[in-house]
């Protein structure tokens, strides 16, 4: 039996993502015994660098999980000190912090790295995993719910933590409906691998209408082994011109310059989603949805590990309470976190890609006047990650 009190039953999580993961160590930190259910097979390589931040909140979260987790992911991450923000190639911001002394404000790794590190705490821990369990079915009762696989296993157990991502079979099977938004348009986001011997900058760099891709916005930011390209498309602009990886080929030179065409790692398209469960947990209160099963965010801001990391711990927190309102109150709470992080990724989605014409026109303003306002040009950085303080025990931020 998985290590916790004699006759004790488990905790299921389905879902082996970075929230899922967390959520089994969070668990196992409180005691519980827990088996994480996960459709893929063990050993799968995920592409792509997803979610890339871990910020200062979520770090001392997984330490409070696992003393000395933070310290093993960030000395992995890297954290650049400065920001830059440019205007049709003119900058308009720039700001060197001085290192900080303690847990930094955040690191930055790709998530299939972030995963590799909570892997291997939530084995270290003692968690139970049974890979290849692609979960169909869910039925719940006042006293426990029952999980069906698609080869017919069945697992019972007093609580569920459904972590099984945006399309979440768990919440589906609940009939729990998914409230919000999509932006129109697309962006393209590309991993980079660094040059041998020619690193780019330890820097952040954002650039309002970018005139090596047609005034098209664009981001670029590093982590450890390359830098992540984030290209704002238009909404009229054709999928194949920019999202793939022939046509990446031709605009990344304007963006960071020419060597690169050859280091491309992953290539791929998102829309802004802004959605939030209507409910994070059945009326029986025993199973709780976290991270993308629950919200759905754009990654602007970063908010969508974060927050789910967030969701994980306060999960443990209220199953480990053994009570009704405790699981009520974590709904509650986390659900105002994801309608708060819902709004403010609305607000940072009408800067990036303003539909009104006075904000195009504040935009030009700003950057006109930011070389004798300073706050002009401050504004033009911090306005793309919408606002990030305001609602309980809210993870993420803005980059």
């Amino acid at each position: 039996m998985t290590p916790g009190s004699p006759g004790q039953r488990p905790v299921v999580v389905v879902g082996a993502g970075p929230v899922g993961l967390s959520a089994a160590l969070a668990l196992r930190s409180h005691g519980l015994p827990v088996v994480l259910l996960e459709a893929d097979p063990e050993g799968r390589r995920r592409p792509g660098s997803r979610a890339l931040f871990v910020h200062r909140e979520t770090l001392r979260l997984l330490d409070g999980m696992r003393p000395g987790l933070a310290a093993e992911i960030t000395a992995y991450g890297r954290t650049w000190h400065t920001r830059r923000t440019l205007y049709r190639g003119r900058e308009v911001y720039a700001r060197t912090f001085p290192p900080p002394s303690g847990t930094p404000p955040f690191t930055s790794l790709r998530q299939v790295d972030t995963e590799r590190f909570l892997l291997a705490a939530c084995e270290d821990a003692g968690v139970e995993f049974v890979w290849g369990a692609a979960v169909t079915g869910v039925h719940v009762g006042p006293e426990e719910a029952v999980l069906t696989a698609a080869d017919g296993r069945t697992w019972a157990a007093p609580h569920v933590v459904a972590a099984d991502g945006a399309r979440s079979a768990v919440r589906a099977a609940l009939g729990i409906r998914m409230e919000g938004t999509h932006g129109e348009g697309f962006h393209v986001v590309v991993d980079v691998a660094d040059l041998p011997g020619a690193e780019a900058p330890l820097e952040r760099v954002f650039h309002y209408e970018h005139p090596g891709v047609g005034g098209r916005s664009v981001m670029r930011v590093p982590f450890t082994g390359g830098f992540q390209v984030d290209l704002q498309c238009r909404d009229d602009d054709a999928q194949e011109e920019y999202g793939t990886e022939e046509a990446v080929r031709r605009w990344l030179p304007a963006v960071v310059g020419e060597g690169y065409g050859e280091r491309i790692l992953w290539v791929s398209t998102y829309r802004f989603l802004r959605k939030v469960a209507a409910s994070f947990t059945d009326p029986h209160r025993r199973v709780l949805l976290v991270g993308e099963a629950a919200h759905l965010f754009p990654p602007f801001g970063a908010r969508g590990m974060n927050s789910g990391i967030a969701d994980a711990a306060a999960a443990a927190r209220a199953i480990a309470a053994g009570t009704a309102e405790a699981v009520d109150e974590f709904a509650e709470v986390r659900r105002a976190a994801g309608l708060f992080n819902s709004a403010a990724a609305g607000t940072a989605l009408d800067h990036l890609r303003p539909r009104r014409r006075i904000v195009r026109v504040k935009q030009r303003a700003a950057a006109a006047l930011a070389p004798v306002l300073p706050w002009c040009g401050s504004w033009l950085e911090h306005a793309p990650y919408g606002p990030r303080h305001g609602a309980p025990a809210v993870a993420g931020g803005k980059y």
